[in-house]
């Protein structure tokens, strides 16, 4: 009886090591270990009509800067690959600001806005410079979050940017190392 069971719990440990397959490795080729990111460029067009809630396209300074810190960073935190400087990149992502956006939400009885969402909107690809091809592209790359403006939880317009940044950030990285 005691060897039945001592089977069965290592039966089940190798089982329970073994795991079901899933992996947080990485999907990129093994070719590719370095990545430079060109600097975002900023293509908002302020001047231009929108929609009828927003009458013009709104724009942050310094947002293209930004998102190009907040990428490299993520990109380092991350470690699957390594920025470097362009001529000794596996890879390069190229990305644009196409639109900044401030929605409103949610009002209060009084007609006051009391919650945004904050959308920060990017075209991207990214360049294969060992065969010297694209990879892939993705127009309307969406980061955001939603703030209050009043109340307990309300946090300042800028602290919401800098979390619409950072999910931005993190959304690129996850589409360029785990691809799907």
């Amino acid at each position: 009886m005691k060897k039945i069971l001592f089977s069965l719990v290592v039966c089940c440990s190798l089982c329970f090591v073994a795991g079901c397959g899933y992996t947080t490795r990485s999907l990129i080729a093994n070719k590719f270990s370095t990545i430079y990111i060109t600097p975002f460029v900023n293509k908002v067009d302020i001047t231009e009509e929108t929609y009828s809630q927003n009458k013009y396209r709104i724009n942050r300074p310094m947002l293209e800067t930004d998102i190009t810190g907040k990428v490299i960073n993520r990109y380092l935190l991350d470690g699957n690959l390594r920025p470097v400087s362009e001529e000794s990149a596996d890879l390069t992502l190229k990305g644009e600001v196409v639109e900044f956006r401030r929605d409103p939400l949610r009002y209060d009885d009084d007609e006051n806005i009391t919650e945004y969402r904050i959308n920060i909107v990017v075209n991207i690809n990214m360049w294969d410079n060992i065969d010297d091809k694209l990879m892939w592209e993705e127009n309307n790359f969406t980061g955001d979050d939603t703030y209050f403006s009043s109340g307990s939880e309300a946090i300042s317009e800028s602290q919401a940017v800098n979390n619409a940044l950072d999910d931005l950030a993190r959304r690129i990285i996850e589409r360029t190392v785990e691809q799907w």
